[in-house]
């Protein structure tokens, strides 16, 4: 009987260790790297949380109007040891953000770099090709 349990528990830790990869998401599937976007404008937000941090960005279109983007970007892991902190983009900061646009149209997008007023460009991508070294 105590076999049994033991070999019930494992295979219950196996399956809900491997919950978090379910969730996570190649660039692929939800991004279209065909469909750049350069986005000037404000922060209004920034979530730092796993498995990815998310940035809010107030951009400004050519006709004056003002339209609201998330943009994904790497883990915060990823993003700290790159120099991005808390308080690199705080709201109210204006950005410019380079990346690539959701497949489905919306105002979401992947994060490749996010250049701040001084002129600091951050990268705001995950580990792999054509990323910068990590500290």
């Amino acid at each position: 009987m105590k076999k049994t349990l033991t070999v019930a528990m494992a295979g219950a830790s196996l399956l809900l260790a491997a919950v978090p990869a379910w969730a996570h998401h190649a660039f692929a599937a939800e991004f279209d790297a065909k469909k750049p976007v350069h986005l000037e404008g404000t922060v209004t937000k920034v979530e730092l949380i796993n498995p990815h941090a998310w940035i809010h960005v107030d951009a400004k279109n050519a006709d004056g109007t003002v339209t609201s983007w998330m943009v994904e970007a790497g883990s915060p892991n990823v993003l700290l040891r790159r120099g991005f902190t808390k308080t690199s983009v705080a709201p109210g900061t204006p950005v410019v953000v380079e990346g690539y646009q959701s497949k489905d149209g919306s105002n979401r997008a992947n994060g490749r770099d996010i250049t701040l007023p001084n002129g600091t460009k951050l990268f705001l991508g995950s580990q792999g090709t054509g990323a910068p070294e990590t500290k």
